[in-house]
């Protein structure tokens, strides 16, 4: 025995890989911990040596094989760790799985799932537990539901494209998908908003019922369709895909029809995907949801509801995090070469403790002189902001991939990037975002404040 664990700890028989740890007590009972330590039920300092604990039994139907279900996973192993009254019942699934677990037999005590088909709707009902759905595709009023508010994910997206100052836009997606549509409706009323005319992509629907991996699929057999439209963009064009597989896609085809991006098609996806995101190239700009912060609040409310507090709402929107900017957006559309060439080089070297002042010297470098009167009278015509802010900004973009990434303090994170401090950092970050770099970090993860109030 490990030294150190309480006595109840001498009952774990042996170990097997599932949700990352499973116990498989004398009794048979399950006991499982997520994402870390063996020996974490026992290990958070709220268990006493000879505890007797009431274990409840909750079945998680998350799939493992996306981004999403990962991030929900995370979030749900977070609340774990904080009560030591749960039994998981998981394995490795995909979103099409029906019942892969078993709960009927094993007497769960309730669910958590992401529902994609009719038929895990069905089960589910007939299991007669409490249930908090994760993924929106089938409303029923037994089932709450937290899921991912697609306005703002849309709204985002359109913020960040209009940022680059690019006269067309474009929305690419599968039709039926109802993630796809709600994020195509908001994303073009945005960009209608802005004084602008979207163009709009859906490859054909599959059939009725079909899972997410089918409308994937379905794009996947309709690429020629899909590298038509693309060709007959106008250029610049920046475009949204519905999430991080169909943007891919599109890149993909991009460099099949010889289209560069980002300079004729910018591309930004959802989800965050870094697999998906890092395969492409360039690399693909995406949308971060906030997935862990929705497998926490999932697992909060299907507590409560097992205690027999009805949940206060039926719905829970969870807005996204942010953008995490990567190459496929990374430029502004500029017909000012002296513009263009400042970008570019604040793109590559603003990390490294550069100032305006050496801007200049660049563009002296390439033949380019401009006072620096000039140069900021000129960056707040195109872009509404100074060479100065851009700099600052552009540190910002990789505080914020560094904070999501990595574990690294604010101070080491500051001397990364290029600031002085990490007083001046969080001062900069505060004035962008509202949150200290801290706050940011914390809120990506799990809330400091539930979303909702189960007993009013």
């Amino acid at each position: 025995m490990r030294k150190g664990l309480p006595a109840k700890a001498d009952e774990v028989s042996g170990v097997m890989k599932g949700f990352d740890a499973v116990y498989c007590s004398k009794d048979s009972r399950t006991k499982v911990c997520g994402f870390g330590d063996l020996t974490a039920l026992f290990s958070t300092g709220n268990l006493e040596k000879g505890d007797n604990i009431s274990m409840r039994t909750v079945g998680l139907l998350i799939e493992s094989s996306r981004a999403y279900g990962r991030g929900l996973l995370r979030g749900i192993a977070r609340f774990m760790r904080m009560h030591n009254d749960w039994s998981i019942i998981y394995q490795e699934r995909t979103l099409r799985d029906a019942d892969p677990l078993g709960l009927a037999e094993k007497h769960c005590d309730g669910v958590l799932a992401r529902i994609d088909t009719r038929q895990q709707l069905d089960w589910l009902l007939e299991l007669n537990v409490p249930v908090v759905e994760l993924r929106g595709s089938w409303d029923h009023p037994r089932f709450p539901r937290i899921i991912s508010d697609d306005r703002a994910v849309a709204e985002i997206a359109a913020q960040h494209l209009l940022a680059r100052r690019c006269p067309y836009f474009a929305f690419c997606g599968f039709a039926g998908a109802d993630y796809s549509q709600t994020r195509r409706d908001h994303f073009c009323a945005a960009i209608r908003a802005a004084g602008y005319l979207p163009d709009v992509y859906e490859s054909p629907a599959a059939p009725h019922g079909a899972d997410t991996a089918a409308y994937e699929v379905t794009a996947a057999a309709h690429e020629r369709e899909m590298g038509s439209w693309l060709s007959r963009l106008p250029h610049p064009t920046s475009l949204m895909a519905c999430n991080d597989v169909c943007g891919r896609q599109v890149i993909d085809l991009c460099h099949v029809h010889g289209l560069r991006v980002p300079d004729q098609i910018a591309v930004i996806g959802v989800d965050n995907d870094e697999v998906l995101c890092d395969l492409a190239e360039p690399t693909m700009s995406s949308v971060i949801l906030s997935t862990e912060r929705m497998g926490y609040e999932a697992a909060e409310l299907l507590s409560t509801m097992m205690d027999g507090t009805e949940p206060s709402k039926h719905e829970f929107l969870i807005p996204p995090i942010g953008v995490m900017k990567r190459h496929s957006t990374d430029s502004a559309v500029v017909d000012d070469p002296c513009i263009a060439a400042a970008l570019a080089f604040i793109r590559e070297k603003a990390c490294t403790g550069i100032n305006v002042e050496h801007v200049l010297d660049h563009l002296a470098d390439r033949e380019l002189l401009v006072s620096r009167s000039t140069l900021d009278r000129r960056f707040r015509k195109r872009l509404r902001c100074s060479p100065k802010d851009q700099i600052i900004d552009t540190r910002l973009e990789r505080v914020r991939q560094l904070l999501l990434e990595t574990t690294y303090s604010v101070e080491r994170i500051a001397e990364l990037v290029g600031f002085a401090s990490s007083s001046q950092l969080a001062t900069a970050f505060k004035h962008r975002t509202g949150k200290t770099p801290s706050e940011f970090r914390a809120g990506a993860r799990y809330p400091v404040k539930s979303a909702f109030n189960p007993r009013g």
